[in-house]
């Protein structure tokens, strides 16, 4: 049976991405995003799922920055999950919204959510926690404070909290891009009907920042007809304004023309790392409530 690492405790959208795609595995929770990328790789488990974007927040550096500086394990899968944040708390609260003095969560949580609160809870003071899960669970274990968590119907079920509003994040179209990463395992196309495409995920290094090269860059997958899905820089940790380019391209691996737009960008003094091959996936909210 394969073992899977995810951002716990019990109750993350990250849980909920893995037991989508990987309901037979065994699961492992994870205090940080880090720590279960370090499972990976010190063989504690044989596949992490990661937050790696958000349609409001935009990406999580920590998962981007730990992949591309600390470790070099190859992305093997991509799942979108549908965000609905509710607002959580026990049963004596539901009615005295007013009394509340604390709101628990994890920032992108909270940023997500920002309208809400300013409205909602102009004098709460804002607690950051290292997941939704851990935030419900603190709410569970400390019934008698005045506070409150965001997070989602599978913590509010595990932590026997009430849902005291439903969808309270400020933009209807939330969603999380979640990466699995692995040293050992492939996944197939056919191996899940939530299978929507393959993508491929470069790293560019250009030579020296002159005018026009990333157009040179750009034109090696246009003239290939070659879609890019997302184009992001993001620092070398070199210095300031040394930058690298991370680049989806809406194509899987191929004998030519991802090989071919490698060997151009080489011959343009372009260092190129291929960060991963690899099919995705999408859940519906039918999927999660299963």
């Amino acid at each position: 049976m394969k073992k899977v690492g995810y951002l716990g405790p019990k109750g993350t959208f990250t849980e909920m991405a893995a037991k989508a795609v990987f309901p037979n595995a065994e699961g492992h929770q994870y205090k940080t995003i880090p720590s279960s990328i370090d499972g990976v790789v010190n063989e504690e488990v044989d596949i992490a799922v990661v937050p790696l974007e958000n349609a409001i927040e935009g990406s999580v550096n920590l998962t981007m920055d730990y992949l591309l500086h600390n470790v070099h394990l190859p992305i093997i899968g991509e799942v979108i999950v549908p965000i609905r944040q509710h607002l959580l708390g026990l049963q004596k609260n539901s009615g005295d919204l007013e009394a509340v003095r604390k709101v628990y969560s994890h920032p992108h949580a909270i940023a997500q959510c920002h309208n809400f609160l300013r409205e909602q809870f102009p004098h709460a003071e804002i607690e950051y926690t290292n997941s939704t899960g851990e935030a419900a669970r603190y709410i569970m274990e400390h019934p008698n404070e005045l506070s409150v968590a965001i997070g989602n119907e599978l913590a509010a079920e595990e932590y026997g909290l009430q849902i005291l509003k439903h969808n309270i994040h400020d933009f209807e179209n939330n969603h999380t891009r979640f990466i699995v990463v692995s040293n050992n395992t492939v996944l197939a196309k056919d191996h899940s009907p939530l299978y929507t495409k393959h993508k491929t995920t470069l790293m560019i290094t250009l030579p020296s920042d002159y005018s026009g090269a990333l157009h040179q860059v750009l034109s090696a997958f246009s003239w290939r007809k070659l879609n890019l899905s997302k184009i992001e820089s993001r620092p070398t940790k070199t210095g300031l304004g040394n930058y690298f380019f991370v680049i989806d391209v809406d194509h899987g691996m191929d004998d030519i023309l991802i090989p071919g737009v490698i060997a151009e960008l080489e011959a343009l003094q372009c260092s190129v790392r291929v960060l991963g091959s690899y099919p995705c996936y999408s859940i519906n909210m039918n999927i999660i409530a299963k």
